[in-house]
């Protein structure tokens, strides 16, 4: 024990878990190991349904049945339209089955950007989860000549419909239960017959400098990365895991499915992205990676609890978690944690800090992950002193997830740790580039063999384009995207995500797009969290009719430029944030300018709101 945690089930292990070359076989594999073991838990109606390894595969193969009456052949294409469910992850493992190649689509696309990825893939086959989806896809299917049918998860409100190219998935299970027993051995044959080196999926990029571009990764890259990443951070079937978010984004495919059948966690599915905090607490699970909008998320969620607690009780959180800093201070520091100040901690935790992981959820975690976004080091040093390890990790669409990690044993907040064992990193020395190499890259993006090369050095590194400096010790951080460093007019660097994670870490304030680029000073454009500021609200007596009259209440501004005073002080002068607007729109994931993982868009805010930028820059 370091006082904290116990690091006795995060050591690194060499063993294999499952066989298999391929991720297809290593499922099969893991299916018949596990058999009668509960893998998939889902929460819907408000019940929770198991489904164990074996009922598991026996929907996977009735899937790949189904796929293969319809004709669907290796190296075709089925894409997935729909949020994070069950489902998702059976018809994923039944394409992979078949040799196909499997995508995803973000269920808040357009139906223009369906055409377009469907299109760009050559889909032969798509799945959709629900009636709203399905509209999508009948509007993109007439200039979808390769698009042979579409299958529907939920058919709730599509009883009377008639179309033959769309069936339901319980229609496609039921040719498939026909196909495999008529053909009997014709799907051992098509896993048998996937090779490591065969594209198993494509992962869309967002898209925010272009189209979007298919990174295609193979099954032996899939397979490598899932048994390497497994031993710097081990996981067993004892482990409770939440799904929850996109499982066309690399991070939920990767570290929650793929991981899941290596190793045998468990995953549970959330009912839906608004039952997430109450979904948390109820499977308080073990492992669990989320981006760093979740873990703001909860600590403003307590920062505003605590604001309606009584005095007695402020005043012992604020002694509980002043002794978790403590130890989280030395731990940091790598001292040695005095016995009392251990003895401290434990009765902190009895007092305050139990109650505080359990409003959370994460009572029973052994480490959190944050990544695919910059996380406040703040943020990071508050979850420690709650006596749990949060460990960033760092990767991109194109290195497969992870390709940095803070090792457990040394956290080091504001980096993104070492380079994992299985690739190397290094910093271009003329640009400062990160630049990444090993077997978990990607083999190439889909139809741009031209993007492709520009993606690469000439002499095989990949270029991230973040830029970033390395310790001595072999810590990366990350100063910025290339393309997002602000050059002031006075010639200035200055790293936006720096200050962006400043005033994110405020409860009122969800996120936030410093500007500033060829500029006299920096503003900002700035998006409240709607909850918390309506709560401020409604206690100061702040009159509101809607979410825009909310932003432009003279008492909100107020919060909103003391938050902003408050941060500038941790900044030079050059760098502090003179002027700023609220966005008046309330955005959903449904919006442009979010991205999947809930993040402004930087580019297309500043663009859209070029007006507002301008005033704040007139004299």
């Amino acid at each position: 024990m370091t006082g904290l945690w116990d690091l006795s089930r995060l050591q690194a292990s060499a063993d294999t878990v499952v066989e298999g070359e391929t991720m297809a076989a290593m499922f099969w594999n893991a299916a018949a190991a596990r058999a009668d073991k509960v893998w998939l838990r889902e929460k819907a109606l408000g019940i929770w349904r198991s489904w164990t390894w074996t009922q598991n595969a026996e929907r996977v193969a009735e899937i790949a049945g189904g796929l293969m009456s319809l004709g669907f052949e290796a190296h075709h294409t089925s894409s997935i339209l729909s949020n994070t469910v069950i489902e998702w992850v059976w018809c994923d493992l039944a394409v992979l089955s078949c040799g196909g190649i499997s995508n995803g689509i973000y269920p808040t696309d357009a139906a223009s950007q369906v055409q377009y990825l469907c299109e760009d893939s050559s889909t032969r086959v798509l799945f959709v989860e629900d009636d709203e989806q399905l509209d999508k896809a009948l509007e993109a299917r007439e200039r979808l000549p390769l698009l042979a049918r579409i299958i529907v998860f939920d058919m709730e409100g599509l009883h009377d419909l008639r179309d033959e190219r769309v069936i339901s998935l319980d229609q496609l299970r039921e040719l498939g239960r026909v196909y495999n027993a008529e053909h009997p051995g014709a799907l051992q044959q098509r896993v048998a017959a996937v090779k490591p080196d065969d594209v198993a999926v494509l992962i869309y990029t967002s898209g925010t400098t272009g189209k979007p571009k298919g990174a295609m990764h193979t099954h032996g890259g899939l397979v490598f990365l899932v048994k390497e990443a497994t031993k710097l951070l081990p996981r067993d079937e004892s482990d409770e895991c939440m799904g929850f978010l996109p499982l066309c984004h690399v991070a939920e495919r990767t570290s929650g499915e793929y991981f899941a059948v290596y190793t045998g966690s468990k995953v549970n599915f959330v009912e839906n992205p608004e039952t997430v905090p109450e979904n948390v607490r109820e499977i308080a699970p073990t492992v669990f990676f989320a981006v760093p909008r979740i873990w703001e998320k909860f600590y403003s969620s307590v920062t505003i609890a605590l604001q309606e607690s009584t005095r007695v009780q402020r005043a012992v959180y604020g002694w509980a978690i002043g002794v978790g800093r403590q130890i989280a201070d030395r731990v940091l520091a790598g001292e040695p944690v005095p016995a009392r100040l251990k003895a401290r901690f434990y009765v902190a935790r009895w007092l305050a800090l139990d109650n505080v992981r359990k409003l959370i959820g994460i009572h029973r975690v052994r480490y959190l992950l944050t990544g695919a976004a910059p996380i406040s080091p703040a943020l990071i040093r508050w979850y420690l002193s709650l006596g749990v390890p949060m460990l960033e990790v760092w990767g991109m669409t194109e290195t497969c997830g992870v390709s940095t990690l803070v090792p457990p044993t040394r956290i080091r907040p504001g980096t993104i740790g070492q380079a994992v064992g299985y690739n190397q990193v290094r910093i271009d020395p003329a640009t400062g580039e990160i630049q990444v190499k090993g077997k978990n890259v990607f083999a190439g993006y889909l139809n741009l063999p031209e993007k492709t090369a520009e993606t690469f050095t000439e002499d095989g590194w990949l270029k991230t384009g973040d830029v970033g400096a390395v310790d001595a010790d072999g810590f990366f951080r990350i100063t910025d995207r290339m393309k997002d460093i602000i050059i002031t007019a006075g010639g200035k660097n200055v790293t936006p995500s720096e200050i962006e994670n400043e005033l994110k870490f405020n409860p009122y304030i969800t996120d936030a797009v410093v500007i500033g680029d060829a500029r006299a000073y920096l503003t900002a454009i700035v998006m409240i969290d709607q909850e918390n500021v309506e709560k401020y609200a409604q206690d100061h007596d702040v009159p509101f009719s809607n979410y825009a009259s909310l932003t432009r209440a003279p008492e909100v501004q107020a919060l909103i430029q003391g938050v902003i005073d408050g941060v500038n002080r941790k900044f030079a002068r050059v760098e502090q944030v003179k002027k700023f607007f609220l966005l008046d729109t309330q955005l959903g994931a449904e919006d442009e300018e979010l991205t999947p993982t809930m993040k402004l868009k930087r580019k297309l805010v500043q663009k859209k709101y070029a007006p507002q930028i301008e005033a704040m820059y007139a004299h």
